[in-house]
């Protein structure tokens, strides 16, 4: 979905979830997330602000991307592995694969995580995304081993796998030069010593 306001008299300006991110990325590096308000955000795109809160409730929200719909797709990919995969395997696949970006969006997403990571007043809003998407894992292990969702292992599973992703991402934002996929890999290899 694409909206279309006249910025000014022959020019148009297109806004979309992309448009959006970059807009307050670039705000946000300039002047700090906390000093970047909403409107300085929709007045760099040529939007009102109500434009975008159609694709963002809140500015802590962006950040996080359409991150509701990478919730439900990385369900969606947790539920078509094959049974005869173990499902330690299964999650560890799949954690990597949500996280897989290719070269040209890695560096708007090192932007991103940085600021999910470091930004204070991002941190409770990110407990609840970080819990949503401990549920996706819990709801599987629960799914695949007959237990309840809240039982010991599900919630272990999904701890350990956001412990091991965040842990990835801390470690690849120290090291400009090294590769986002590598470091998921052999963190989530530890899976298997709390699953099998």
């Amino acid at each position: 979905m694409t909206t279309t306001t006249n910025r000014s008299p022959g020019r148009r300006a297109v806004t979309d979830h992309g448009s959006i991110e970059r807009a307050a990325f670039r705000l946000f590096e300039e002047q700090g997330f906390d000093d970047t308000t909403m409107e300085q955000i929709a007045e760099s795109l040529g939007v009102g602000r109500r434009t975008l809160f159609r694709y963002f409730p809140s500015k802590n929200d962006i950040p996080w991307g359409q991150f509701d719909q990478s919730l439900r797709d990385f369900a969606a990919q947790l539920a078509s592995v094959p049974l005869e995969v173990p499902v330690s395997e299964a999650v560890h696949q799949c954690v990597v694969a949500f996280n897989d970006f290719d070269e040209q969006s890695l560096p708007q997403h090192r932007i991103r995580m940085r600021l999910i990571l470091d930004t204070p007043t991002l941190q409770a809003h990110s407990a609840l995304r970080y819990a949503a998407w401990r549920t996706v894992i819990e709801d599987y292990v629960a799914a695949r081993l007959n237990m309840r969702p809240d039982g010991l292992v599900p919630r272990l599973a999904g701890h350990v796998s956001l412990a091991l992703a965040v842990s990835s991402y801390e470690q690849w934002l120290s090291e400009p030069d090294s590769d986002l996929t590598s470091i998921l890999r052999l963190a989530m290899g530890e899976l298997r010593s709390y699953l099998d």
